[in-house]
């Protein structure tokens, strides 16, 4: 890959370079293991003495393709493709953190990984403290325990759409030698590079913006790859023997990508959820025409804010692209747009919602966000439903509030829709 290429170069040429004569798209090699002539080779491999594929679990052509082009997307050194966004951001935190561990969380986060960090990684014993993400550097600072091991945040909330103050994160981390880790999904590294801002390890569910067409589960974890574990003296995972490996020691056998060469040979050979080839070859496809897409859904969302805010049946509208929200200092400071997502109330509230998004004609009532076509979810009851009231009101989740994920269909006729959808409710 050529240094000095652009971002929308690197999305259609990273990850694959074909061999003279050779398929000029990466193949989908749909095997679960490969070939060689001799014994040793193999031993090599089982060893990581060398690098190739034996088992699609750990590796596979196909997803190594994938994992190189979001890597280079996010600036980073090294990335590891796992089955879904959720296992994606719970690998991030069990490589790094184990059972007595605490982690720091802004409260601000997506339903089910709230879910995850407060029921299943607690019974687990890592313990995860969710703050809210107006807190102070003192406040944060305060949260932060002697078995601290990672703040993490989401650089655009779901469905709060509250920006992340990656510098304020990233100064209380790296203050007391422990990662920041940031799930990118909403922004995609073309709005956002948290490597840019202090970041230390990005995660993403694949199934949203970097598919955009609904049609393949995944998840990434991308290392940044100068976060000094060794230094920091909170890591001994990384810097004494791992037995499973003969002593291998990560921070010196794979001193330019630990972070990642730990999650995937200990918990993506253990917990056996790689991403699948074809998913990858779709997931792929699909982020070959992000820059593009990505453009569209920002320039629609700030339209449809824009029509939302002055419909007289809406009663609020938030979404961080227009100047007047409380966190567009922040999109203008570190996002290049306000993305697709955006949220609202209707008047009457939570029943008057419901009428408006059964009267949809062109948007859709789905599970599902961040991809080409226009839907819309109501949060509460939905992807948001297990959480307390609490929870909710930490998350950012009112009970009117509508979720619009803002497709890429033309502007005009996703107004209209909502348009005779709010007047007849």
């Amino acid at each position: 890959m050529e240094n000095n290429w652009k971002f929308e170069t690197i999305a259609v040429q990273a990850g694959y370079t074909p061999e003279n004569g050779g398929p000029r798209v990466v193949p989908i090699t749909q095997s679960t293991t490969y070939k060689y002539d001799d014994a040793q080779s193999v031993a090599d491999l089982f060893d990581l003495k060398r690098e190739g594929f034996f088992y699609t679990r750990l590796a596979n052509p196909t997803v190594d393709a994938f994992e190189k082009k979001i890597a280079a997307l996010e600036k980073g050194v090294a990335a590891v493709a796992v089955s879904s966004g959720q296992a994606a951001n719970a690998f991030a935190l069990m490589n790094i953190a184990k059972a007595g561990d605490h982690i720091l969380a802004v409260s601000a986060l997506y339903g089910g990984t709230v879910s995850l960090f407060t029921n299943t990684l607690k019974k687990a014993g890592i313990e995860i403290t969710l703050i809210l993400p107006t807190a102070t550097e003192e406040e944060l600072q305060a949260a932060i325990r002697p078995n601290t091991k990672a703040i993490f945040a989401e650089s655009l909330c779901n469905p709060s759409l509250v920006v992340c103050d990656f510098e304020l994160y990233a100064k209380v981390a790296h203050a007391n030698k422990i990662p920041f880790i940031v799930d990118n999904t909403f922004p995609t590294p073309y709005l956002c590079n948290p490597f840019d801002y202090g970041c230390d390890i990005v995660t993403h569910s694949t199934t949203k913006y970097l598919d955009g067409h609904a049609t393949s589960v995944g998840g990434i974890v991308v290392e940044k790859g100068d976060f000094d574990w060794a230094g920091s003296g909170k890591f001994p995972e990384f810097t004494e023997p791992d037995a499973s490996y003969h002593g291998l020691i990560y921070t010196k056998d794979f001193p330019a990508a630990p972070f990642s060469v730990k999650l995937r040979v200990q918990l993506v050979r253990d917990y056996g959820i790689p991403m699948m080839p074809f998913n990858a070859f779709l997931t792929m496809l699909g982020t070959e025409t992000l820059p593009l897409r990505m453009e569209r859904h920002s320039e629609n969302a700030l339209k449809m804010a824009q029509f939302l805010k002055n419909h007289p049946k809406v009663s609020w509208v938030n979404y961080p692209g227009l100047e007047d929200n409380p966190e567009h200092g922040k999109l203008k400071k570190y996002l290049r747009g306000g993305s697709g997502v955006l949220c609202f109330g209707v008047k009457g509230g939570k029943a008057a919602g419901e009428k408006v998004m059964n009267s949809l004609k062109l948007a859709a009532i789905v599970v599902h966000v961040a991809d080409i076509r226009t839907c819309v979810l109501h949060p509460a009851s939905m992807t948001h439903r297990q959480l307390s009231e609490a929870e909710l009101e930490a998350a950012g989740v009112t009970p009117d509030l509508i979720r619009l994920s803002v497709g890429i269909e033309n502007i005009d006729d996703i107004i209209a829709d909502f348009d005779q959808a709010l007047n007849n409710a």
